[in-house]
């Protein structure tokens, strides 16, 4: 009886180590998003359009879709990781700038937001 308990405890231990990542994988990011618009090849090797939807961040695997969202105004955009970056303290998304225009922060340059990877 002990052992199918003890058993039983270690199943669901090794269950929830799996799985609990996966569940924080999808957690949404709270900073500062930044826009750039250089005419470069980015780290994924893409060249850098600015009227694309991309982004740069600097863990999410390349390809990665993410919904960031404009906290101020509520606007959001869907955006594909092909670059990283920020390098700026407090910065957690750099925008190209056709997503910068879509969730309206092209004038202020910065503004506050979450990223939020999507499956």
């Amino acid at each position: 009886m002990i052992k199918m308990r003890t058993r039983l405890m270690l199943v669901g231990l090794l269950a929830a180590a799996i799985l609990l990542p996966l569940g924080t994988a999808n957690a949404a990011q709270v900073g500062n998003a930044s826009w750039y618009a250089l005419r470069s090849t980015t780290a994924s090797g893409e060249r850098m359009n600015p009227n694309a939807l991309t982004a740069a961040h600097r863990t999410l695997p390349f390809g990665t879709k993410v919904r960031v969202k404009n906290l101020h105004n509520g606007r959001s955009v869907v955006v594909r990781i092909n670059d990283r970056g920020p390098f700026v303290g407090g910065r957690v998304i750099d925008l190209s700038k056709a997503a910068a225009a879509q969730i309206g922060m092209i004038g202020t340059g910065t503004a506050k937001v979450s990223v939020t990877p999507l499956r």
